[in-house]
């Protein structure tokens, strides 16, 4: 292992761009979500429309999620290179043309094709630029800027669309994406200290028999949609009980607490190899909130049980990522991450569909969380106690 890149201040400074791009995307995939209704008026069609323009990314994201992956563990710095200009360039469209819905849906396009290229590198980078003592801590941070550019959209929306309409609030992220596209491609100047590209092709075959992976896999899937499912369906459930306006607080401050989350437990979780006992305790968490939900639903009640599961539950991903970097080596790690948060976005949109049949009982809707948490749990079950110090050999078949 070569020690002699990516010295001191410089690997956080890597880092911090990183993450700035890698918190655009979020801020970007979610730009009409608040305004959802008024870009509707501003772009001269109808709402389900504008949704549609969020709903692209988790299905482009599920086609090139692999194949992006890959080519980040192959040609490391092109890739996110790419990924880089993609996202500044979708952005840029965007704002060029405001009032143009199919103008919008070519610059969303653009934006999702970038998006798979730059959060599968979140392990790249950590592994590349830091030490192992400190990996953790830098996955955790990417991870973090993921939710801080969710809990962005949610909050800036508004506001600018009040103080601007839709002109300001596309250029406004596209002048953000600009430059967090170019600090991005400067850091990628920067040598890498401790793992390079991939020498060769390595094929995509040990997925498919790695075990630990598809367990992995799988709790992105149930903690990644749990998310969604709690965002997209919160309001009609608390709309049955006279609270519909306080949702979008809640969802704000359970995101909030998952930052914060996500921010101090996976460092410490993963220096003392408790990633199982973390996973577990998130999920059997998850089970006892939305069984409270359905038992009770003043707001006090439910704003203390969804900021106790973004606390817990959001800081999962994290360490989830931060096993598979342990787990893979080098040679796979970016296609590892392709295939967790492919299973991710694939997460939020089943279980947004399952939550959608109950809606009619929003108790029912809560249970079927419910129930999707304690699958989780069973799957957590089936992870080995320890990660070890050791990296995995998953194989040496190319």
């Amino acid at each position: 292992m070569n020690s002699a890149g990516a010295p001191g201040a410089s690997r956080w400074a890597v880092l911090a761009c990183y993450a700035l791009l890698a918190a655009c995307t979020q801020l970007l995939w979610l730009t009409f979500a608040p305004i959802d209704t008024e870009a509707a008026r501003a772009l001269h069609t109808d709402v389900g429309l504008v949704g549609d323009l969020a709903a692209v990314f988790p299905f482009v994201y599920i086609v090139l999620a692999l194949p992006a992956g890959r080519w980040l563990d192959r040609r490391f710095a092109p890739a996110l290179g790419a990924g880089a200009l993609l996202t500044g360039g979708g952005a840029v469209l965007r704002a060029a043309f405001p009032g143009s819905f199919g103008w919008q849906l070519a610059g969303q396009l653009v934006i999702a094709c970038g998006q798979p290229l730059v959060l599968n590198s979140i392990n790249a980078v950590a592994a590349r630029y830091f030490p192992e003592r400190e990996r953790a801590a830098a996955i955790s941070a990417g991870s973090v800027a993921l939710f801080v550019g969710v809990l962005a959209a949610v909050l800036s929306g508004r506001p600018l669309y009040g103080a601007g309409g839709l002109p300001l609030v596309l250029g406004v992220q596209a002048a953000v994406a600009v430059v967090a596209a170019g600090l991005a491609s400067l850091a990628l100047r920067t040598p890498p200290g401790y793992a390079g590209d991939a020498a060769g092709s390595v094929s995509l075959r040990w997925l498919a028999r790695d075990r630990l992976m598809w367990l992995l896999a799988g709790l992105v899937f149930i903690g990644m949609g749990t998310y969604n499912a709690v965002a997209t369906w919160l309001e009609p459930i608390l709309q049955r009980y006279g609270e519909g306006a306080s949702a979008g607080g809640l969802v704000a401050g359970m995101t909030l607490a998952g930052i914060v989350g996500a921010a101090v437990l996976p460092s410490p979780v993963a220096a003392r190899d408790r990633r199982r006992t973390m996973l577990l305790a998130a999920l059997g968490l998850s089970v006892v909130v939305f069984v409270a939900l359905a038992a009770r639903h003043e707001i006090a009640w439910v704003a203390a049980w969804l900021a106790a599961e973004g606390f817990l539950l959001m800081a999962c991903l994290p360490v989830v990522l931060s096993w598979s970097e342990v787990h893979t080596g080098p040679e796979r790690q970016s296609a590892a991450v392709g295939f967790l948060l492919m299973a991710g976005s694939l997460g939020g949109v089943v279980l947004v569909l399952v939550v959608q049949v109950f809606i009619g009982s929003p108790s029912l809707a809560l249970l079927a969380l419910a129930g999707a948490s304690l699958a989780g749990l069973l799957v957590a079950m089936r992870l080995p106690a320890r990660v070890g110090t050791g990296r995995s050999a998953v194989g040496s078949k190319r």
